[in-house]
């Protein structure tokens, strides 16, 4: 037992005698990768989307041209009507009396002109004989005048009567869609109160709302859409209309594109369309916002001078000239093309930082010497 307690130590010395004489081997340098891409000036495109509907270019609000209670409503939103079709019916009990009055009117001042002409023929046949006098004669032809008048007047009232009669069945001015309905049965209507949309399917537009900001250069633009429901089937668009006024209470203005070549679209679908404008100017590069930090409160990036190895560079702080963000990209100027930028990571950036550029592996090490 005694003999182990000794040896222990003098094995422990000797362990740390040969330590020290081995060869030491530093640790290895890790370069962090980065992601960089060579900057290349050219024309650049902005793009803008926005976020519309399918709406048809014509729709027309039916109205009845007389009021009254709703009896019928023969059609529901969805489905499609011809001109002409029957929409709804209103009671037509009171006009169908006011037109017996308006007949019976009219019968009785034709029943008088009548009359009147009769009694001006026969004075003309005694003013042969000088029987009657001018003034009579006078008095006769007046009377006769106001007489056809009268009943001219009375039927005018009852060809509006009779028309009345008519309004009270709404039919569709023209073929399309019922988009919208706002009467049930029973209920009592206006003359003129909007009761059932139609819209015209065979021409949708994309409806969006454009803000103040961008209004002159969507002017400019070039346009493409895409519906929620095929994101794939892009299709190109013309603005055909741009509202003069601002909306009150979204301060937008509504722009109106129309198809560049016709093809079928559902009213009401969700859509996205693409704004998409030539900058003028010198040309300008195009990086992801990411790259973009700042030195001094001035927009900078960090850009990665080559070594002699040319997977490896060193990374530096450049200013930069920003002239405009798009979603998710900002266009600059400045640096030399063909520039290395550093793309992703830039908060973890310190000048003169070593890194490894695309193409080396992630975790190489630098080359080291080992000594004894």
């Amino acid at each position: 037992m005694k003999n182990t307690l000794v040896a222990a130590p003098v094995a422990a010395a000797i362990a740390a005698i040969l330590a020290a004489c081995a060869p030491h081997t530093p640790a290895a340098e890790v370069v962090r990768p980065v992601r960089a891409v060579a900057l290349r000036y050219e024309p650049t495109r902005v793009t803008t989307r926005y976020f519309g509907a399918v709406q048809a270019r014509h729709e027309v609000e039916q109205a009845f041209r007389v009021g009254g209670k709703v009896l019928e409503r023969r059609v529901d939103v969805g489905q499609v009507v011809r001109e002409g079709d029957v929409l709804a019916v209103l009671d037509d009990v009171d006009y169908r009396l006011a037109e017996d009055a308006a007949r019976q009117q009219l019968d009785a001042a034709a029943t008088r002109a009548r009359q009147a002409e009769s009694d001006w023929q026969r004075m003309q046949s005694l003013k042969l004989d000088g029987s009657v006098s001018e003034a009579d004669d006078e008095h006769a032809q007046s009377g006769l005048s106001t007489a056809r008048a009268a009943a001219e007047a009375e039927a005018r009232k009852f060809e509006l009567a009779r028309n009345q009669v008519q309004y009270t069945v709404l039919r569709a001015s023209s073929g399309g869609v019922v988009t919208g309905n706002r009467i049930e049965v029973g209920q009592v209507v206006a003359a003129g109160q909007p009761v059932i949309a139609i819209a015209t399917a065979g021409q949708p537009e994309i409806v969006v709302d454009v803000p103040e900001d961008h209004l002159q250069e969507f002017k400019t633009s070039s346009f493409r859409a895409w519906l929620a429901s095929s994101p794939e089937d892009a299709f190109e668009v013309v603005l055909r209309e741009l509202s003069a006024q601002a909306a009150p209470q979204t301060r937008t203005y509504r722009a109106r594109l129309k198809l560049a070549a016709p093809r079928h679209l559902p009213l009401g679908g969700t859509a996205t369309l693409v704004a998409e404008r030539e900058l003028t100017g010198p040309p300008l590069a195009v990086l992801p916002a990411a790259a973009i930090t700042e030195s001094d409160g001035q927009p900078a990036l960090w850009v990665a001078r080559r070594d002699a190895v040319e997977q490896y560079g060193t990374v530096e702080l450049v200013r930069v000239e920003v002239h405009g963000y798009g979603s998710d990209k900002v266009f600059v100027s400045g640096p030399a093309a063909g520039t290395l930028v550093v793309t992703a990571g830039v908060q973890k950036m310190a000048p003169g930082l070593r890194v490894a550029l695309p193409g080396a592996a992630a975790n190489e090490t630098l080359a080291s010497r080992s000594t004894p």
